[in-house]
């Protein structure tokens, strides 16, 4: 026991003296931080303001998201390796100031299993406290409840032509690659220091790192900003609901957005438009000459000449309509002048397994018709509870996607083509229950891959529709 007591003094004594070295070369970090505020009168209902800050060196990380060596899309792979340079750079910069930078290539840690600066970040004391669920992937903030999601990704956001996507995929699998997830470890053109730097794709390993080195502020780059920069437990929404002063680089990241969806508009007006939604209910944003001066980086694929529309064109809509599930009109869409068929519901749920304890999921409702339940893309089997028209769906215990998002729908046909429920569809485990009272997404028309979509719901579900136990 006093040996133990001796090393975690020892511990401490390093630690102290490694903030001390690197403290001693820090600077301030000098940021004109880009925000956006709500204003009725605004074009957008949305004024842009910038407020001037300093950051001291000492107290910020600069978090590198998921800036692989390989990915499934093609232009993905050549917008990131167009910035990437400009990227390392900053990094050089920022450390060179005396920032703390933090490599989170997620899915790549055995790679780094023998690496000064992953078991670097092993190493870190355990931080006192830490913020609830900081282990695991974040789809939205309370900022963001009222918002409108900008981008419809629920394709997997992909806008490779499709005989060079088909080309690109037999090249990864002839380098002995999974197609769908080829990368195995951080882009080459990013350098990590292995004298100071940090590897984690945890975001419980990254609080450590950042509460023993007294970080207070982090910047991101990386991508995808739609997906990973975002959601990932180490990502903008976890950084900003865990207290930390968060800003996006705003012009060394990307998204995955296909033009062919919805707003249809040019991938660039699309990563401008998920900059907004990170501007008005996330965080600020900074752009890399504020620290490595000259200009803001811009895309040689960015052909943009200022006259594109910001908005989707007139008269299109999203293949998935918003549609509010409240109390006084669960579930009721009248659409028997315009339409008369099947209409679809989905929303995301993010289930936590204390919420699940032992007991099976189930979806409850009251409602006539034909009804069908799908989650993640497994339907659920059908059961008539003893009230009059109240049906439970059970689903497979292997369908739930635990502590992580699930992408639940419902296909509903009634004669006349009026949807009505007297009160909200719920889900049960036990004696736990979530209404799902809110928005949902709708869609008219019928398609058996309507029950699913491409990818797992965090990646590809819309954070405008989504629930999880308070």
């Amino acid at each position: 026991m006093r040996d133990r007591k001796h090393f975690m003094l020892a511990c401490g004594g390093l630690w102290s003296i490694m903030l001390l070295a690197q403290g001693a070369l820090a600077d301030d970090f000098h940021w004109k931080l880009r925000s956006q505020r709500a204003q009725a009168d605004a074009a957008g209902g949305f004024r842009q303001v910038v407020a001037e800050e300093s950051w001291p060196a000492a107290e910020t990380a600069f978090i590198v998201c998921d800036v692989w060596d390989k990915h499934h899309c093609l232009n993905a792979v050549r917008r990131l390796e167009e910035f990437a340079p400009r990227m390392n750079a900053v990094l050089t910069a920022a450390r060179e100031r005396g920032a703390t930078i933090i490599h989170a290539p997620s899915d790549c840690m055995p790679a780094y299993a023998e690496h000064p600066a992953r078991k670097r970040a092993i190493a870190a004391p355990a931080a006192a406290s830490k913020p609830r669920d900081v282990e695991f992937w974040c789809s939205r903030i309370p900022q963001e409840e009222a918002a409108t999601y900008p981008l419809d990704q629920s394709d997997g956001g992909e806008d490779d032509d499709p005989a060079e996507h088909a080309e690109w995929a037999a090249k990864l699998v002839a380098l002995g690659r999974n197609p769908g997830m080829p990368w195995k470890t951080q882009s080459p053109l990013i350098e990590i220091d292995a004298d100071r730097d940090y590897i984690s794709d945890r975001g419980d390993e990254v609080w450590n790192v950042l509460a023993a080195r007294r970080i207070q502020n982090v910047v991101l780059v990386g991508v995808h900003l739609n997906m990973c920069v975002l959601g990932r437990p180490f990502g903008l929404r976890q950084m900003a609901r865990g207290g930390k002063r968060v800003a996006l680089m705003r012009d060394m990241t990307d998204c995955m957005y296909n033009p062919a969806r919805w707003p249809f508009v040019d991938h660039f007006t699309g990563n401008d438009r998920m900059i907004a939604h990170v501007e008005r209910f996330v965080g600020p944003t900074i752009s890399s000459d504020q620290l490595l001066g000259g200009q803001e980086f811009r895309s040689k694929y960015d052909r943009r000449t200022g006259n594109e529309p910001a908005v989707a064109k007139p008269g299109t809509h999203p293949d998935w309509w918003p549609v509010e599930l409240a109390e006084s009109k669960t579930l009721q869409v009248d659409w028997a002048k315009a339409y008369r068929g099947p209409m679809w519901y989905r929303c995301v749920v993010r289930l936590p397994s204390d919420w699940l304890a032992r007991n099976p999921l189930q979806l409850q409702l009251t409602l006539g018709g034909s009804l069908r339940v799908w989650l993640n893309g497994r339907e659920a089997t059908k059961t008539k509870l003893a009230e009059v028209n109240r049906y439970t769906y059970e689903f497979d215990a292997d369908a739930v996607n635990v502590d992580d998002a699930n992408l639940l729908v419902m296909r509903v046909e009634i004669p006349g083509g009026l949807v009505q429920s007297p009160e909200p569809p719920v889900l049960v485990s036990g004696s736990r229950e979530l209404p799902l009272k809110g928005r949902w997404q709708m869609r008219l028309g019928d398609d058996p891959k309507w029950s699913n979509i491409p990818l797992p719901a965090k990646f590809g579900g819309s954070t405008d529709a989504y629930f999880e136990p308070r």
